[in-house]
């Protein structure tokens, strides 16, 4: 088996993968943890076949059905990081409460936008917590020279399955056929592509705090867009 050696990864991005893998994902294989290194399979990549875009979606939904003790759950003990960006994880019950004072509300005071943060609705419709894998962009999703998907850096916690899903659609698009699939094993509840956008405020308000710039000013014109009125 080819290896690389993927240095200062995440604190629990290992348990993060074999959390993953337990639910069905294919992920590249942990051969070492060594302090401040990874040594990972490595996947000789290709591009991603219209069966491997089926094959996400089926994949996707049935990490997702795998289900996390509560929302904000880890796949261990540790440090959370997305990207990053560290934050406090706490487990909850109210997903709708969970996201705004856990998620987005630690990163808007750290980029003085609590009051455009505090004010926006979230009105998902109740669902267990799902296993997420938590920054699932574009750029963390590998095909192989199959055409499968892989998934690679997660940051792996408890919450809607939305998440995951809105992410994929932040930087670049979901495929029509990843979408189809997934609801053929986990269908989706009425509105869900109507909520990408409240579920992008989050990775927007961590690219705010990593990076600035465009970034501060996109967190701050969604947040008042998803406001109250």
């Amino acid at each position: 088996m080819d290896t690389f050696v993927k240095r200062a990864p995440a604190p629990l991005e290992a348990a993060g993968l074999r959390w993953l893998a337990d639910a069905g994902a294919r992920v590249p294989a942990v051969i070492e943890e060594r302090p401040d290194e990874l040594v990972l399979e490595r996947i000789a990549t290709g591009s991603l076949s219209p069966a491997g875009e089926e094959e996400l979606g089926r994949m996707l939904a049935t990490v997702h059905l795998a289900g996390a003790p509560a929302f904000g759950s880890l796949p261990a003990p540790g440090r959370f990081f997305v990207g990053r960006c560290e934050l406090e994880s706490p487990e909850g019950d109210d997903w709708n409460d969970y996201y705004l004072q856990h998620r987005c509300l630690p990163l808007a005071r750290r980029v003085a936008l609590t009051n455009e943060v505090e004010k926006v609705i979230v009105d998902a419709p109740g669902e267990p917590p799902a296993r997420l894998h938590g920054d699932l962009w574009s750029g963390n999703v590998l095909a192989d020279r199959a055409g499968r998907p892989w998934l690679i850096d997660p940051a792996a916690y408890g919450g809607h399955r939305e998440m995951d899903l809105a992410m994929l659609d932040l930087f670049g698009h979901i495929p029509e056929r990843t979408a189809a699939a997934y609801s053929e094993v986990n269908p989706l509840a009425d509105g869900w592509r109507d909520r990408i956008a409240l579920w992008q405020l989050f990775p927007l308000l961590v690219h705010a705090v990593l990076f600035g710039g465009g970034y501060l000013r996109q967190s701050h014109d969604l947040a008042r867009r998803l406001a109250r009125r």
